[in-house]
Parts: structure tokens; C-alpha cells; sequence
């Protein structure tokens, strides 16, 4: 197990850092989820990177709050955190939330905090490209690859996690709706924490008929929420045994060289 810093102890032997992992709420408290911590963690920890986390100092970012409306939570949240992560001077910001990275980087800065913010799946494809992640061999395979919303057509970002997927000797299959034609997962907008809205269909199981009809074994995604709602989708469709859902980050640290 290994011994994730504090940003507080961090600061107290008077130390800096290269990133700060902002893990999230998902990341802290959802079994699935807490997995990619883990991986994420041991990458960064195994590729010599200097970084911290806030740990309880780290409140939620507020994205659910000011999605559902309530903008009142949302602000409170981002005032809070903007002090916290001002007090430390944080100049570059890792998450392997979407949702979290999306926050941070362009809703913050109107409230006096600016930061460089990176997704883990660029932050990975970086770390690979210079060579601090060296990869295994592995037999070449094919999956299927999701693009999550607030990566994909909020922020524009396709080809990093589709480089880190070649890297792993990985051929991807291109879904029916891919890119900025991808198909939302169904918990975005407050969706994941609401009961259904009336209607014929979850979201969630007509992307997974996408990724049944691909024909691949393997779905990436890089998005808790994601995750999650994938696995529901498959589960509905009696799957689970057939179709497994990873993130990037466990996938590379099956695949890192020691």
C-alpha cells in the first residue's frame, strides 16, 4: 500500500509539488471509483512525480450543485475550496473527473481561482510521451472507447485518451456515436443523483447496445459517472460476464514497467 501525501504535511516540512491530485467525490467515496484512485495514485507514485492531495480539506467542487440549480451550494463550495487551494499557492491541478476538471478549470477563475488544470488521461499521455511511464509489451487487442461529455464536446478533448489507448497496443473500435457525435452515458446534469425521467428507454442501455453491437470485450471510459453508468448498462443487459469497463489508469498500471 502505498503512502499518499497530504497537502498539509506537504507544506509543513515546507516541500512543493508538481501536481495536486484532485481526487473528487466519486474518486474518495465510490467503491468503483475509489479503484481508479488507487491506480492513478500508483502511476504517479511509480513514475517519481512529486503531488498531494487536500484529503478532508478537499470539499466537492460544487458541478452537481450548479447543474441540479442551486447555485447558492455551488458558490459556497468554490469559495471554499479557492481559499484552500490559494493558502497552498496549487498552480497545476491532475483529475480523473470530467465533471471535477471541468469545474476547476472554467467556472473557478471567475470566482479568483486559476489554475492550470489537466485531465489524467492528457496528464498520462504526457507522461508516457517524455518517458517517465514506460509500458510493457502486450499483444495488440481491440476495445471500444467512450467519450465522456465534459471531456469530449465541453472541453474538446479526443485524442489523448485515444493516444494513451494505442500506446497500450490497443486498436479502437469506433462506436456508431463517437467523438462530437458521442452519446452521453445518461448521469450528466444532475441526472445520476434523480430518478428517471419518463420515457421508452435508459440512456445508459442504448449505449450499451452500442457497445454490444462493436463486438469488443473491453469499454474504456475516464469518467466516474461513466463507469458506473456503463456497468448498470451492461448489468440490465445480463453482460457483466462478457463486457468489462476500465478506466485508463487501470489499465496502465497492469501494463507499467516496474
Amino acid at each position: 500500500m502505498i503512502q499518499i501525501p497530504r497537502m498539509s504535511d506537504v507544506a509543513a516540512q515546507g516541500n512543493s509539488i508538481e501536481v495536486l491530485f484532485w481526487v473528487g467525490c466519486a474518486g474518495s467515496y465510490d467503491a468503483r471509483a475509489q479503484k481508479v484512485s488507487m491506480a492513478f495514485s500508483q502511476i504517479l507514485d511509480k513514475a517519481g512525480i512529486q503531488y498531494a492531495i487536500l484529503g478532508e480539506e478537499e470539499k466537492c467542487t460544487g458541478d452537481p450543485a450548479r447543474r441540479a440549480g442551486n447555485e447558492f451550494l455551488f458558490q459556497m463550495l468554490a469559495l471554499q475550496n479557492i481559499e484552500t487551494l490559494n493558502q497552498y499557492q496549487v498552480k497545476k491541478i491532475v483529475c480523473t473527473c470530467p465533471h471535477c476538471f471541468n469545474t476547476l478549470k472554467n467556472e473557478y477563475p471567475e470566482l479568483g481561482g486559476s489554475y492550470e488544470v489537466i485531465h489524467h488521461t492528457e496528464f498520462l499521455d504526457q507522461l508516457i510521451q517524455s518517458g517517465r511511464i514506460k509500458l510493457i509489451d502486450s499483444d495488440a487487442e481491440t476495445v471500444s472507447y467512450h467519450d465522456s461529455c465534459y471531456l469530449g464536446r465541453v472541453n474538446d478533448q479526443y485524442e489523448a485518451p485515444r493516444s494513451v489507448i494505442h500506446q497500450l497496443k490497443m486498436d479502437i473500435r469506433e462506436m456508431k456515436r463517437s467523438r462530437k457525435n458521442g452519446l452521453c452515458c445518461g448521469a450528466g446534469g444532475g441526472q445520476m443523483f434523480k430518478e428517471d425521467e419518463p420515457g421508452n428507454k435508459r440512456i445508459n442501455e442504448e449505449r450499451i447496445d452500442e457497445v454490444i453491437a462493436n463486438g469488443t470485450t473491453k469499454v474504456l471510459a475516464n469518467c466516474p459517472f461513466c463507469l458506473t453508468m456503463l456497468q448498470d448498462g451492461i448489468k440490465s443487459k445480463d453482460k457483466q460476464d462478457e463486457i468489462m469497463v476500465y478506466d485508463l489508469s487501470e489499465l496502465i498500471i497492469e501494463k507499467m514497467q516496474e
